[in-house]
């Protein structure tokens, strides 16, 4: 199926010139390019007609799990024919296996898994594999390992009525594949027997594939996990394993077998250095793993084995969700000025945790090739990628073959006007400026550089009278979804924060961004976030930025060229094709309800609360990514029977 686009609206402003280059590029096998689109331009729905020209599947990266999920959104709204993923660490809580040499000190791997994104990681390989009209939005996740994809499609079954396989067969071809054998109530990687009638709950689907086979295949019907209604009655199905790390039992045994040679070495030494108590460590935690590998297939940290079980060379990198994607691919990798030193990153910080493993005897020196991909290797993965961001760094800029600029917005709105003020009474002169933008019905940010003065300005700002919450890391990521849409509603008029009022925030109420003590030259105040910093207005017909200063710095002076510029390009637009700047109008989503609310609002009326109502329920949470409430509903399901 080809990808198909459903919009009320057709590039406008620079978009259509931007899409044809991009096209162009691609079509000269620019193997690198940029998108150098201003806030509020309309990147996304750029990238989403390159994709919808191109035709090829293609990976989006976003640098964190929030604008994933709002990319997300986006493109499944645009493409609602087609199949739009999302792959992100699967892990509400994570905490690595770890050794602090200087107390002693062996950190056992901790992790909360959040079942709903496992489900659409395995999802995403699925589809993957069965079409080519697939957008996957993922994070860093995308370069760390996965398992082998010709393993996982080697092991899919793919059942046909008639199909000569009886129960028992069918039956130990799906434990082959790590579905796991259950008994009343089942939930997504495990099966249910009944007789001849075979239970199947895939990973990566919320419907159950029921088979009936005695001597042979007789039926295959798909039913609704939650009420087990029957949805349709195909003559076919495709299963997929239920783990992404499988393998047949002939790589099984030759793997062991290797394991057990690396770790014969290792042990000898460490023995022969003395090292007798990590030769001990080594040796029994390995031989543990290794009996669980044998009767199982699987144990908790295969992954550390994954070089042996995927018959890999020392060194060798390892398979990744790139790697489920056919030869032919375009990548997007979303506010590249992040992205691409994140993804540079992951090595280095990985490899450093694990040698001290090995050092002390936690884990085999093949360890190591757990790990994510170097740059230079993920690169060699590429066919075409666009960098896309307002301030596209150094590396972006010096390796792309064409960087097409995207200035103009559909709306015709300019950059914002800036001004620079004395930081002398900058708070003061900032509430005057505030009120000013209030009464008119408008919403404020704040930038300061630290947490504590960020919650110190909003505890003065609250004593002066004004509706205001401060915003960053430490607080959850649901609370901050929850504040920025008080802030868009109207709950709050003032908002202020430190790196997170930067990148990815669609705020069109805002009118009024000031950004304290501009001058302190550094990360917070570089030419890159300021500039960003400064778009968080765009959006906005009455924008404007005061940056709080004594002196002129470096990045200041660049940035106020670099919007100086971008202001004149948009100005001169307007002004030959009589355009009118309209303020963003965005619709205000529904409040997302807190997971306490919701278990206490359904507790007290789950004895007349209809089952089908709280499934609903459930189904509208997972569609907003709000997982966590999702499961939730999910286990009252299961209690309710």
């Amino acid at each position: 199926m080809d990808f198909r686009i459903q919009s009320d609206f057709k590039p406008s402003g620079s978009q259509p010139e931007a899409i044809k280059l991009l096209l162009e590029g691609i079509g000269k096998d620019h193997k690198y390019q940029t998108l150098l689109g201003v806030t509020g331009s309309g990147k996304t729905f750029t990238m989403a007609n390159v994709i919808l020209e191109t035709n090829k599947p293609t990976l989006v990266l976003a640098p964190n799990k929030t604008l994933a999920a709002q990319l997300y959104s986006e493109f499944k709204e645009l493409f609602p024919d087609n199949a739009v993923e999302y792959f992100v660490s699967y892990y509400d809580y994570y905490q690595p296996e770890a050794y602090l040499p200087s107390t002693d000190t062996y950190i056992a791997k901790d992790a909360d898994i959040n079942s709903e994104i496992e489900k659409l990681r395995h999802r995403a390989t699925a589809s993957l594999l069965d079409r080519r009209d697939v957008i996957v939005v993922a994070t860093v996740s995308a370069i760390y390992g996965l398992g082998s994809p010709d393993d996982y499609r080697d092991m899919t079954l793919y059942l046909e009525v008639d199909d000569e396989m009886g129960r028992d067969q069918l039956l130990g071809k799906l434990i082959e594949m790590h579905y796991e054998r259950k008994g009343k109530t089942i939930v997504e990687g495990e099966i249910r027997v009944r007789g001849p009638v075979i239970d199947v709950f895939p990973p990566y689907s919320d419907k159950i594939i029921r088979i009936n086979a005695d001597r042979s295949v007789e039926s295959i019907q798909i039913l609704d996990a939650v009420s087990l209604k029957v949805l349709e009655s195909p003559a076919g199905s495709r299963i997929y394993p239920a783990v992404h790390y499988i393998i047949d039992q002939e790589r099984k045994t030759q793997a062991i077998a290797d394991i057990r040679d690396e770790l014969r070495a290792e042990v000898s030494k460490f023995e022969s250095q003395e090292m007798l108590i990590e030769a001990h460590r080594l040796k029994q935690k390995t031989e543990y793993d290794l009996e669980i590998i044998k009767e199982l297939g699987y144990c908790k940290g295969i992954e550390n084995y994954s070089r042996h079980l995927e018959a890999r060379k020392a060194g060798e990198p390892p398979n990744t969700l790139l790697d489920f994607f056919p030869k032919d691919w375009l990548c997007f990798i979303d506010e590249s000025h992040i992205g691409v030193p994140q993804l540079r990153g992951m090595y280095l910080g990985d490899r450093s945790r694990k040698e001290t493993l090995i050092r002390y005897g936690f884990r085999l020196p093949s360890s190591l090739d757990n790990r994510p991909l170097r740059h230079e290797e993920f690169d060699k993965k590429l066919s075409h990628v666009i960098f896309v961001s307002a301030t596209p760094a150094k590396y972006e800029q010096e390796i792309s073959l064409q960087i097409v600029e995207q200035i103009i917005r559909p709306t015709g709105l300019i950059d914002p006007v800036v001004e620079v003020r004395p930081a002398e009474n900058q708070v003061d002169d900032f509430l005057i400026e505030a009120e000013k933008m209030i009464v008119a019905g408008q919403r404020v940010l704040a930038t300061t550089l630290t947490k504590r003065m960020s919650e110190d300005l909003a505890g003065y700002i609250e004593k002066k009278g004004f509706k205001v919450k401060y915003l960053h890391s430490e607080i959850n990521t649901l609370e901050r979804v929850d504040i920025l849409r008080e802030l868009r509603a109207g709950d709050i008029d003032v908002l202020v924060g430190v790196n997170l009022l930067r990148e990815g925030l669609d705020l069109p109420e805002v009118s009024l961004v000031a950004l304290m003590d501009a001058d302190q030259e550094g990360f917070l105040r570089s030419e890159t976030s300021l500039i960003q910093t400064i778009g968080r207005c765009s959006r906005n017909l009455d924008g404007k930025v005061i940056l709080y200063a004594d002196k002129m710095t470096g990045s200041m002076r660049r940035a106020l060229d670099e919007t100086s510029r971008r202001r004149d390009i948009q100005l001169r637009y307007n002004e030959e094709h009589g355009i009118e700047p309209k303020s963003i109008r965005k619709k205000l989503h529904d409040r997302i309800v807190k997971k306490d609310e919701v278990i206490e609002r359904i507790q007290e009326d789950l004895a007349t609360l209809p089952r089908d109502e709280i499934e609903r329920l459930m189904r509208e949470a997972a569609d907003r990514l709000d997982f966590e409430q999702a499961i939730v509903l999910k286990q009252m399901l299961k209690e309710a029977g």
